[in-house]
């Protein structure tokens, strides 16, 4: 039988005192201040503004990469403490300082200071320690692979209270047997509604499919498949893809509009520009299944209907077939591109009954 968790502080109000105390949470993570190449970013600026909203407070620690650096979109946190660092070293008084003061501290995936991170937090006062995985399928195969896993330490993941995955099943046996953590549970996508929300459609981003996604080598057999053989079989229909990081070689055709990158503000109009977008799972998530991407929160929040390609546990969060389309091959892609508007908004609608 699992312990609880150790107690923290009260928080909220009190029937009693009528008092609200807020709750403050540090995070070591990947990055908060860029969207670009990544959604780590996305579904971080949705926490903390939900936070700040209740009267909470969420400090994030990120290291200051160039390549986000370059692409920044988010220079600080309104009602947060955003922590930009050259140096492990140079940012310990204040990540020390930060650990005295919080109800809860957490260690993400991807991580450039992983290790040390969560030795500070496991020598810290804080009352609850925790790791979100959001990119579990990544993390297992790779240990799986005899491969080091440079944001996981040489104790795994023991020194945590409670280990969140963004991806459920089987992944959370594999944290539990492969990094030694104690207590696992899903925390999927979320999406804040103040971005992601029916908006008016944009000329620019009109198209008959569109896919959102930055480039990965684990997604392109998928992407081929479901979208760019689509694509040259339908050379009468427009079809727009924006993301970074697509390689100069990619197989672009004279239908398949580029734009390259697209901060969260304008994701909403994207996907409504469109009758229909794509979902494209990474090649490990999907094996693992019960992985849902932020771009499936994202549409549906938008009131856009989505095809995806098919994995493990799908139906456990739409109904295939009336809430959500899935794809095996171009054939089924196609066929999904070509049903008509009415047919589309159908279950658009039916998602939100």
């Amino acid at each position: 039988m699992l312990a609880p968790l150790p107690r923290a502080r009260k928080c909220g109000w009190s029937a009693a005192s009528s008092a609200f105390t807020a709750v403050r949470l540090v995070v070591f993570g990947l990055t908060m201040s860029s969207s670009w190449g990544n959604g780590h970013a996305t579904l971080w600026r949705g926490i903390a503004r939900a936070l700040a909203r209740r009267g909470h407070r969420l400090e994030f620690f990120e290291r200051d990469a160039p390549w986000y650096a370059a692409h920044r979109d988010l220079p600080e946190l309104p009602d947060g403490g955003l922590h930009l660092y050259g140096s492990w070293e140079d940012v310990l008084p204040a990540a020390r300082k930060a650990l005295r003061g919080a109800d809860a501290a957490m260690v993400t995936s991807y991580c450039p200071d992983g290790p040390p991170a969560t030795e500070l937090i496991a020598a810290s006062p804080v009352a609850r320690k925790l790791f979100y995985d959001m990119d579990t399928p990544v993390t297992v195969e790779s240990a799986q692979a005899g491969l080091a896993v440079p944001y996981i330490g040489p104790r795994g993941l023991r020194d945590f209270d409670l280990v969140l995955s963004f991806t459920g099943g089987r992944a959370l046996d594999a944290l539990r047997d492969l990094f030694g953590a104690r207590r696992t549970a899903t925390l999927y996508g979320s999406v804040d509604p103040a971005i992601h929300r029916p908006v008016r459609p944009r000329e620019r981003f009109r198209g008959a499919v569109s896919y959102l996604g930055t480039y990965a080598a684990n997604r392109q057999a998928a992407l081929r498949a479901l979208f760019l053989e689509p694509a040259r079989r339908m050379r009468e229909r427009k079809f727009v893809i924006a993301g970074a990081q697509y390689p100069l070689d990619f197989p672009w055709s004279e239908n398949v509009w580029f734009f390259n990158h697209l901060p969260p503000e304008d994701h909403a109009a994207f996907y409504c520009s469109s009758p229909l977008t794509l979902n494209v799972t990474r090649a490990p998530m999907a094996a693992m299944g019960f992985c849902p991407s932020g771009r499936l929160f994202e549409a549906a929040a938008c009131g856009v209907p989505v095809v995806t390609d098919a994995w493990e546990g799908v139906d456990e969060f739409f109904r295939p077939g009336e809430e959500i389309l899935v794809a095996r091959n171009a054939e089924e892609a196609a066929g999904a591109i070509s049903r008509s508007p009415e047919e589309l908004a159908r279950i658009a609608e039916e998602r939100h009954v």
